[in-house]
C-alpha cells in the first residue's frame, strides 16, 4: 500500500469507531443523565425562544431541586427549566447549536449528534498537531487520534450537550496555530497568519474559560519564542490582537454592565449564584486533608476514565485495576523513553510547548478545586491531546521487546498492591488477581516474540480502550441509568 494512502486510512478508520461509539452514548444514555446538560440545553433554548442571550440570575441554581431531580433519574414529570446556571457562559457554541436546535424542533438528541461532530474535529485536529509536531512518526499521532477518540468518559462528555467539545476543538486548532508558529520561527508571519491567529483567539474568548488559562498563555508563550521580546509580541501581531479584542469586546462590555466591573468573564457573579455547591473549605473540614486527598486521587482517577451519569455510575473495581495497570504502565514507558532524551533533540521546543499545555490544564484543575470540590477528570480533558501523547509513547515503549520486562514488573507490583488492600480489606477481588498476573505474563512472554510483532503491540491497549467504550454503554449506562 502506498505510504500517502496509509496515513488517511487508519485515520478514517479511527473517525469511523469513533462516530459509532459516539452514536451509542448519545442515543442510549438517558436524556439529562450528563452533567450539566439540562443547563446547557437550556441555554439554547432561550436563545431560540426569546432571541437573546440568558442572563444568570440568583435562584438559577436550585441546588435542592436539582439533587432531587438526579435522585430521581430526571423523570418526565419533573421540569429541567429551572436550571439555567450555565446562563454565564460565553455565548459561540450555544449560538452555534441554535440552528440545531430549531431544525430538529428542541430535540436533545439532534443537540448532542451536534456535539459528537465537534468531537470528531477534535479526533482530526488531535492527529494534525502531532503529525505536525512529528512528521515522520505518524504512529503517534493515529495513536493519540485513537486515545482521544476511545476513552470511555471523553466519548460520554463529547456526546451530550456541552460547551466542553467546542472549548476542546479551539484549544487543538490554537495549540497547531502555535507551534506552527515556532516551527516557523526562521520565517515573518503574514497577514492572513495574523488574522486566522485573531480569528482562533477572539473564537476562544467566546467560548469557555478553559480557553483563557490554556490557550492565551500558549499564544503568548509561543510568540514570545519567536522573539524573545513581550514588547515586540504586542507590536508586531497587531491584527492577531485587535481581531480578538474586537471580537471579544461586545461580550465583555455586557458583562460589565449586567454584573458590574471588573467582572469581565461573568465568573465571580457565578461563584456567588451557585449556593449549595460543595464548598472546599467546607469538604475539608469535614474530612480532613487524608481524606480529602484519598477521594481527590480517587475520584479523579476513575472519573477520567468512565464514571458515568452525574459521577453516579462508576464502572467496577476489575475495569479501574486494568486502566490502573495500564496507566502505570504509560508512566513507567514514558520515563524510560525520556532516559533515552537524546532521539528527542530535534523536537524538544515543541514537545516543551506540549508539556506546558499539559500542565496547565492540571494547574486549572487543582485551582478550580481550590474553591469547590470538582474531583471530575473531564475537566483534563483540555489537555488530552499532549497527555495521550504522553500515554501512547509510554505503551509503545514498555512494550516493546527492550523494555517489556519492565512492563511485567510494574504490573506485577501493581497487582501485588491490590491484593494486599484486598486481603486487608476482606475482599480480595480473584478476577483482578487473574487480570493483573495475565498482563505480567503477557508481557514477560513479549521478550521472546518474533523479531518485529512489538511494531503493533503497543495498539493493544487502544483496541482494550475501544472495547472497553463501547462495553462500558451497555454494561454500566443502560442498566444504571
Amino acid at each position: 500500500m502506498p505510504k500517502r494512502w496509509f496515513e488517511p486510512l487508519w485515520l478514517s478508520i479511527i473517525l469511523a469507531c469513533y462516530l459509532a461509539l459516539g452514536s451509542l452514548y448519545a442515543m442510549l444514555t438517558p436524556p439529562w443523565q450528563a452533567p450539566d446538560e439540562p443547563a446547557h440545553y437550556n441555554y439554547v433554548r432561550h436563545l431560540a425562544e426569546h432571541g437573546h442571550l440568558p442572563v444568570l440570575r440568583f435562584g438559577d441554581y436550585p441546588h435542592a431541586y436539582l439533587e432531587q431531580l438526579k435522585a430521581a433519574r430526571f423523570p418526565s414529570e419533573m421540569s429541567i427549566a429551572p436550571l439555567r446556571y450555565e446562563s454565564w457562559q460565553p455565548p459561540l457554541y450555544y449560538l452555534l447549536a441554535l440552528p440545531v436546535y430549531r431544525l430538529f424542533q428542541g430535540h436533545p438528541l439532534a443537540l448532542r449528534m451536534f456535539s459528537m461532530l465537534l468531537g470528531a474535529g477534535v479526533v482530526v485536529t488531535t492527529y494534525q498537531v502531532l503529525h505536525y509536531v512529528f512528521p515522520t512518526r505518524s504512529a503517534l499521532a493515529l495513536g493519540t487520534a485513537a486515545f482521544v477518540a476511545f476513552v470511555p468518559m471523553h466519548l460520554a462528555v463529547l456526546s451530550s450537550v456541552n460547551n466542553d467539545v467546542l472549548a476542546e476543538l479551539l484549544i487543538g486548532l490554537s495549540a497547531w496555530y502555535v507551534l506552527a508558529s515556532v516551527l516557523q520561527s526562521g520565517r515573518r508571519l503574514g497577514w492572513q497568519w495574523q488574522l486566522l491567529g485573531g480569528v482562533l483567539l477572539g473564537l476562544g474568548l467566546l467560548t469557555k474559560l478553559t480557553y483563557y488559562y490554556i490557550a492565551v498563555p500558549l499564544f503568548v508563550l509561543g510568540l514570545w519564542w519567536r522573539h524573545h521580546n513581550l514588547v515586540a509580541i504586542v507590536r508586531e501581531y497587531p491584527a492577531t490582537w485587535g481581531l480578538a479584542f474586537l471580537l471579544a469586546l461586545p461580550w465583555y462590555g455586557r458583562n460589565v454592565v449586567l454584573y458590574g466591573w471588573p467582572d469581565l468573564l461573568g465568573k465571580w457573579h457565578h461563584d456567588a449564584v451557585v449556593v449549595g455547591q460543595l464548598r472546599t473549605a467546607d469538604y475539608l473540614s469535614q474530612m480532613g486533608w487524608a481524606g480529602y486527598l484519598q477521594h481527590f486521587f480517587t475520584t479523579t482517577f476513575q472519573s477520567f476514565w468512565g464514571q458515568f451519569g452525574w459521577m453516579a455510575v462508576p464502572m467496577d473495581a476489575r475495569m479501574y485495576l486494568l486502566l490502573g495497570i495500564l496507566s502505570a504502565l504509560a508512566a513507567s514507558g514514558a520515563g524510560l523513553k525520556l532516559v533515552d532524551c537524546r532521539r528527542w533533540q530535534p523536537e524538544a521546543r515543541p514537545i516543551l510547548l506540549l508539556a506546558i499545555w499539559l500542565a496547565l490544564t492540571a494547574g486549572g484543575y487543582l485551582y478550580y478545586n481550590v474553591t469547590f470540590v470538582q474531583f471530575q477528570g473531564r475537566y483534563l480533558f483540555p489537555g488530552l491531546i499532549p497527555l495521550g501523547l504522553f500515554i501512547v509513547t509510554g505503551w509503545r515503549a514498555i512494550l516493546s521487546r527492550r523494555w517489556a520486562l519492565w512492563g511485567a514488573g510494574v504490573s506485577a507490583t501493581v497487582t501485588f498492591g491490590v491484593a494486599v488492600s484486598g486481603l486487608l480489606r476482606g475482599d480480595l477481588d480473584k478476577w483482578g488477581l487473574v487480570i493483573g498476573l495475565g498482563i505480567a505474563t503477557g508481557l514477560t512472554l513479549c521478550r521472546w516474540l518474533p523479531q518485529g510483532w512489538d511494531t503493533w503491540l503497543w495498539t493493544l491497549p487502544l483496541l482494550l480502550l475501544a472495547g472497553l467504550a463501547g462495553y462500558s454503554v451497555f454494561a454500566f449506562i443502560v442498566p444504571n441509568l
